[in-house]
C-alpha cells in the first residue's frame, strides 16, 4: 500500500505531541510527511530533524502552489482554522482541520459546500469518537444491557490553571471551544445527532484560576425528544471527579475513565416484579419498615489497553485515507462536527462573557 504525502500546518502541542506521536507511530501505514509549516524557525528546524527527509515553510501559503499533497492537516491556532481551511480548500487540497471545526455553524457550513464545490475531502480531528472507552459507553447504552438509558453525565473536569492563549477569548480560547468538542461530541453520539438536539440548560464562568476572559467553567444540559437527558460539565474547580463518562439506565450503571471503567446491571427474571401494597410496609410484629430490598447484581470491570491519542488518532487518520483512496465515506462527518459546534455556538450566545482582552 503506497503511502500518501502529507503536510501538517503547525507544531504546537496538537500538532507535534499528537498527530506528529502517530506519524512516527506504528499504527500510520497510510502517510508520509512530506511538509511542515510553522512560523517559528526552530520548530522547523527539529521537524526536518524529527520527520526524516520533509522540508518546512514559515507559512502555509507556501503549500498552495505544491502538486505533491495528498493531505494538509491544519493544526493551527483555533482561531485560524476558518480562514486557513477555506483557502486550501479552495485551492483544491484535501484538509484535516483539528477542533473546534470553527467558530460558528455558518463557518462550518461554509467550509462543508466549499469541499464540496471543489471536490475534495475534508475531515475535523475529533478523535475521541474512535477511542474505546466511548464506543463501549455508546454500545451498552444501545445493546439493552443498562435498559432504558435515562441520563448521561459527561464530565472533563479537573483542578488545574491555565494562562497561554486558550484563556483568551479574542483568540477562540476556552473550555467550550477547546476541550467542549469532545464531551458534547460524545454527547451528541448519544443523542444520535438528532437535529431536534436542544441546549436545555447551559451556564459559563471564569474562575480565578484563569488568568484570561474565556470561560472554563461550562454547565450543559442537551435534550432531545424520546432521548436520554445528556449532562455534560467542563469544570476547571473539580478536584474529585472519578469519571468521564456515567450511564444511568433502569437496569444499571456504567461509569468510564478513559483508562477503566466499571458496570453493575441486573439481568431478566433475577428480580422478580413485586405487587404494589398500597399500604404502609410493616415486618412481623407490625412495626413500620421502609421500601428497600437488596438486588441480585452483576458487577464488571476493566481497563482500556488504548486511548484517544493513539487508537482515537489512528481510527481518524485511516478513515482520512479510505476516504481519499477508496472514496469511502468519513466516520466522524463534517456534519456532525458542525452540529457540535452549533451547540457551542448556542451555549456562547446564552452567556455572554466580558471581554477583557482586545
Amino acid at each position: 500500500m503506497k503511502k500518501l504525502n502529507l503536510a501538517i500546518i503547525g507544531q504546537g502541542r496538537s500538532g507535534k505531541d499528537i498527530h506528529g506521536v502517530y506519524y512516527l507511530s506504528a499504527d500510520n501505514k497510510y502517510f508520509n510527511v512530506k511538509y511542515v509549516v510553522d512560523a517559528d524557525e526552530q520548530c522547523r528546524r527539529i521537524s526536518e530533524e524529527r520527520y526524516k527527509g520533509c522540508k518546512t515553510f514559515p507559512s502555509y501559503r507556501d503549500l498552495l502552489p505544491l502538486k505533491d499533497i495528498d493531505l494538509v492537516v491544519n493544526a493551527s491556532y483555533s482561531y485560524q482554522h476558518f480562514g486557513i481551511t477555506k483557502e486550501l480548500l479552495e485551492n483544491k487540497f484535501n484538509v484535516l482541520v483539528e477542533k473546534p471545526f470553527a467558530r460558528n455553524r455558518f463557518e462550518c457550513d461554509t467550509l462543508i459546500k466549499t469541499a464540496r464545490d471543489n471536490g475534495v475531502v475534508l475531515g475535523v480531528f475529533q478523535n475521541t469518537f474512535p477511542a474505546p472507552y466511548c464506543i463501549h459507553a455508546l454500545e451498552l447504552a444501545k445493546n439493552g444491557t443498562l435498559g432504558k438509558v435515562e441520563q448521561v453525565s459527561i464530565r472533563f473536569n479537573g483542578f488545574a490553571r491555565r494562562w497561554d492563549w486558550q484563556t483568551l477569548q479574542k483568540k477562540m480560547g476556552g473550555s467550550c471551544y477547546n476541550t467542549g468538542p469532545h464531551p458534547f461530541g460524545i454527547a451528541l453520539e448519544f443523542l444520535d445527532f438528532d437535529p431536534s438536539t436542544r441546549v436545555a440548560f447551559s451556564k459559563l464562568d471564569s474562575t480565578s484560576l484563569t488568568s484570561g476572559d474565556s470561560d472554563d467553567y461550562a454547565k450543559v444540559i442537551l435534550t432531545a425528544p424520546n432521548k436520554p437527558v445528556v449532562d455534560v460539565e467542563i469544570n476547571s474547580t473539580d478536584a474529585f471527579c472519578d469519571y468521564n463518562v456515567k450511564i444511568q439506565g433502569d437496569r444499571g450503571t456504567f461509569k468510564a475513565t478513559t483508562c477503566d471503567y466499571k458496570l453493575k446491571y441486573i439481568a431478566d427474571g433475577e428480580n422478580p416484579p413485586r405487587p404494589v401494597v398500597e399500604g404502609s410496609l410493616r415486618d412481623g410484629n407490625h412495626n413500620p419498615i421502609y421500601c428497600g430490598e437488596k438486588l441480585n447484581f452483576h458487577e464488571e470491570e476493566g481497563k482500556y489497553e488504548r486511548t484517544a491519542f493513539d487508537e482515537g488518532t489512528a481510527g481518524i487518520y485511516e478513515g482520512m485515507y479510505k476516504a481519499i483512496a477508496l472514496g469511502e465515506k468519513l466516520t466522524v462527518t463534517p456534519e456532525q462536527a458542525a452540529m457540535i459546534v452549533g451547540v457551542i455556538e448556542e451555549i456562547h450566545a446564552a452567556n455572554p462573557m466580558p471581554v477583557k482582552f482586545s
